[in-house]
C-alpha cells in the first residue's frame, strides 16, 4: 500500500480486544512451552552422551583364498563341441569330464598322428645310431692310418739310415780303390823301369799293366756305386715327405668324413628331440580333447551351449563353484578412512537377509551382528573410488551363518574411539576422519 495520502493510519493495540487477552490464559499453551523446554534441555544433555566413533563400509560375501571363488573352466585347445557330460547344478569331482571336442584344425586331423609321430621318432634314433657307428668306425680308421704312418715312418727312416751306412761303405772302398790305383800305377812305373834296366821281363810289365786297368775300371765302379748310394738316400729322405703328406691327406680325409657325420648327428639329434616335442605336444592334446574339472565343486553355468558348436583356445565353458571354501567379506571404504584400519582389527558386520537392528554409536544396543578380523588391505584403489579390505571370521565371536551364499550383500563398521555427540556432529559437519584409537593405549588408561 501506497504512502500517498495525507490521511494517516492509526495502528490500534490489540489488547483491547477481548479474544486477544484470552489467548495467553488458555492452559495447552503452558503444556507444549513446558514440552519445548524439556525437548531442549533433553537435547542439550543428548549432544554430551558418549557416542563410539565408526568405521562403515558395504561389500559383499566372498572367499578367503582366490582359489576357492567361482571360475571358468576354459578349453586350451579350439575344437567343436560334441558331447556333454554335465548339466547345471550338478556336482562334479575333480577329473570329472564335462564336455567333449573335436579336433578342428587340418594340422591335427589325421587319427594316426600320435603313431605316426612315434615312427618317425624311431626311425630318426635308428639313424642316430648309425651316425654314431660311423663316427666310432671313422675314429677307428683314423688311430689305424696314424699307426700305419708311424710304422711307415720308421721304416723310411731306418732305410735312410742303411743309406747313410752305405754311402759310408762305398766311400771307404772309393778311397781304397783310388788307394791301390796309387799302387798299382807306382807297381807299373817301376816294372816299366825295372824292365828297360833289363831287370824286369815285358811280362812283368804286362801284367802290371793289366792290373793297373782292373783297378781302374774298379774305381769307376765304386764311384758309381757311391753315387748310386747318394741317390738312395735322396730318394730314402724323399720317401718319409711322401709317407708324411700322403697319410696326412688320408687322416683329413677320414677327419673330414669325421666331423660331417657329427654334423649329420648333431642335425638329426635336433630333429630327433622336434619329433620327441611334437610326439608329447601331440600325445597331451588328444588329452584335451576332454574338458575336466580342475575341482570339486558344483557348475553354475553353461557359458557354451549346443552341439556342433565350435570354440577358440581359452574360451571360458562353463562357471564352477567349489564346494569347500573359507568364507569372507570384501567391503569397500573412504580413502580419509584407509589409515584407520590395520590387519588384526575387529569388524562387525550384518548381512542382507538376517534382521538387524543395529546402532552404529552404541554398539552394546546393536544385536545380529557378527564378528569379523582384517586380514588383507588392498594398497591400491579401487575403481569406486575406495580401498577394498578382506574380512575373516572371529574365531572369539559367534560363528557366521552357514546359509550365507557367495556374493550376498554384507554392511560392516569398524569401533573406534569414544567421543561426545555434539563433537562427533562437529567432525561430521566440518568434514574432520575419526580419533585415531588403539585399544592398548584406552586398556592402559582405564587401568590407571
Amino acid at each position: 500500500m501506497l504512502n500517498i495520502s495525507d490521511n494517516k493510519t492509526r495502528l490500534q493495540p490489540l489488547d483491547r480486544y477481548t479474544t486477544i487477552k484470552n489467548l495467553s490464559n488458555r492452559p495447552h499453551y503452558k503444556i507444549l512451552n513446558k514440552i519445548i523446554i524439556g525437548t531442549s534441555i533433553l537435547g542439550i544433555i543428548a549432544l554430551f552422551l558418549p557416542w563410539t566413533q565408526n568405521i562403515s563400509g558395504s561389500g559383499s560375501v566372498t572367499t578367503l583364498k582366490p582359489n576357492q571363488r567361482p571360475q571358468s573352466i576354459q578349453s586350451v585347445i579350439s575344437g567343436r563341441i560334441e558331447k556333454w557330460f554335465v548339466q547345471e547344478g550338478d556336482f562334479v569331482k575333480k577329473g570329472d569330464t564335462i564336455l567333449f571336442i573335436s579336433e578342428i584344425k587340418e594340422d591335427y586331423m589325421d587319427p594316426n598322428l600320435v603313431a605316426n609321430t612315434k615312427s618317425q621318432v624311431e626311425a630318426k634314433k635308428n639313424s642316430l645310431e648309425s651316425y654314431d657307428d660311423k663316427v666310432q668306425t671313422l675314429s677307428s680308421q683314423i688311430q689305424s692310418i696314424e699307426n700305419e704312418k708311424k710304422l711307415k715312418l720308421e721304416q723310411a727312416r731306418n732305410k735312410v739310415k742303411q743309406s747313410l751306412l752305405k754311402i759310408k761303405s762305398d766311400s771307404i772302398d772309393l778311397v781304397a780303390a783310388r788307394t791301390q790305383l796309387k799302387i798299382a800305377n807306382t807297381q807299373y812305373n817301376r816294372s816299366v823301369q825295372l824292365n828297360k834296366e833289363g831287370l824286369k821281363p815285358l811280362t812283368d810289365v804286362e801284367e802290371k799293366r793289366l792290373k793297373l786297368q782292373d783297378v781302374d775300371a774298379k774305381i769307376i765302379t765304386q764311384e758309381n756305386k757311391y753315387l748310386t748310394s747318394k741317390n738312395e738316400y735322396i730318394n730314402a729322405k724323399v720317401e718319409i715327405n711322401r709317407i708324411s703328406a700322403e697319410y696326412a691327406e688320408k687322416a683329413a680325409k677320414a677327419k673330414s668324413d669325421q666331423f660331417t657325420t657329427l654334423s649329420n648327428k648333431f642335425d638329426t639329434e635336433a630333429q630327433v628331440s622336434k619329433l620327441e616335442n611334437q610326439y608329447t605336444n601331440y600325445s597331451l592334446r588328444n588329452g584335451m580333447y576332454y574338458i575336466r574339472a580342475v575341482q570339486d565343486g558344483y557348475i553354475n553355468r553353461a557359458l557354451q551351449a549346443g552341439l556342433g558348436e565350435t570354440i577358440k583356445e581359452g574360451t571360458p565353458i562353463v562357471t564352477i563353484m567349489p564346494s569347500h571354501y573359507d568364507i569372507a567379506v570384501e567391503t569397500f571404504i573412504n580413502p580419509i578412512d584407509l589409515p584407520l584400519i590395520k590387519k588384526g582389527e575387529k569388524i562387525r558386520i550384518w548381512f542382507d537377509g538376517w534382521p538387524t537392528i543395529v546402532f552404529s554409536g552404541w554398539p552394546d544396543m546393536s544385536y545380529g551382528t557378527f564378528g569379523g578380523k582384517v586380514v588383507a588391505i588392498e594398497n591400491f584403489i579401487s575403481p569406486n573410488g575406495k580401498y577394498r579390505i578382506l574380512v575373516a571370521p572371529d574365531p572369539d565371536e559367534t560363528k557366521w551363518p552357514k546359509q550365507l551364499s557367495i556374493g550376498s550383500g554384507a554392511q560392516t563398521i569398524a569401533l573406534l574411539d569414544t567421543v561426545p555427540i555434539w563433537f562427533e556432529i562437529w567432525r561430521t559437519l566440518n568434514g574432520f576422519p575419526p580419533n585415531y584409537y588403539k585399544s592398548g593405549e584406552k586398556e592402559t588408561k582405564e587401568k590407571k
